[in-house]
């Protein structure tokens, strides 16, 4: 198996994935107010990289999910959050869109996150990202993935939750055919397993508020650059971020894997999003035990 095979999954995405021009449009003049609202966000969570670890769990994650909030609001997004997170440590696994999907996440459940290695040198980002707790991979190395989801599962076994992004790569969300292929990656349900926690599905979806429309205004795709995404999010007038919490799977002892990727997959994509999920399903009772 190669290092593609592991780490470097591909959309199906092409530039026709993304709008020609976001419409509605806010003044330039709101652009601007957004960007300097962004801008004081990254610089207060400078500040707060350096009070993240002295600070007790609770006011921790208080923190974390306060400065989320008030960065998607500082980019003129709506967050609508559906369902309840289980009261127990979890591995969260979401669908894959944008840059936003972490501050989705972050915005309901301060989770340690999984990224990639690169994103420990970002500009002020990899600075909160490393205070914050998140695991970082290097998807260039496929050998040192069982080291990978051995921390994982320490995280979880630690009382911490995790969130994976296990399609590995961002898509436009809407269209079937550029989903990546093979679907949910199943290394790190391996952590879920070992550490004896539920997964939790979230399904992340983004709309205009006004007419309800699915966009892909907010898409990280392809060559773009990521000040290109962020210009485009910048200028989307009422853009809504859901986040639909769906039933946790509990996996039995020594479940498989790779069915406990593919029902939690079911659950982010043919689940809808204003569906209210139903009560917790034990794994093995969707023969998910190895």
């Amino acid at each position: 198996m190669t290092a593609d095979d592991l780490w470097r999954p591909a959309a199906g995405c092409g530039p026709d994935c993304l709008p020609a021009a976001v419409d509605p449009a806010v003044s330039t003049l709101r652009r601007a107010g957004r960007l300097v609202g962004v801008l004081g966000m990254l610089l207060l969570g400078v500040g707060l990289a350096g009070l993240l670890p002295v600070l007790p769990g609770r006011e921790r994650d208080a923190a974390v999910r306060g400065w989320a909030r008030g960065t998607l609001r500082a980019l003129g997004i709506r967050l609508v959050v559906r369902g309840r997170l289980p009261r127990r440590r979890a591995l969260l696994v979401a669908n894959h869109v944008s840059w936003l999907d972490v501050l989705a996440v972050l915005a309901v459940a301060p989770a340690r996150m999984l990224a990639k290695r690169e994103v420990r040198a970002w500009p002020l980002v990899g600075q909160l990202a490393a205070a914050a707790g998140t695991v970082f991979v290097d998807r260039a190395r496929p050998r040192e993935l069982p080291a990978t989801v051995g921390r994982v599962a320490a995280a979880l076994r630690a009382g911490r939750p995790v969130a994976v992004f296990p399609e590995g790569t961002t898509w436009c969300g809407e269209a079937a055919g550029c989903r990546p292929g093979r679907g949910f990656r199943p290394a790190m349900f391996q952590a879920a397993v070992d550490a004896g926690v539920p997964v939790v599905p979230l399904r992340i979806g983004y709309r205009y508020a006004a007419t309800g429309t699915p966009t892909t205004a907010a898409a990280f795709l392809g060559d773009e650059t990521l000040w290109e995404s962020v210009r485009r999010v910048l200028a989307a007038r009422d853009l809504t971020l859901s986040v639909a919490v769906t039933a946790a799977l509990y996996a039995a002892v020594d479940a498989d894997r790779r069915l406990l990727a593919r029902a939690a997959e079911s659950a982010v994509h043919l689940v809808p999003a204003a569906r209210r999920p139903a009560p917790p399903v034990p794994v093995g009772e969707l023969d998910l035990a190895a």
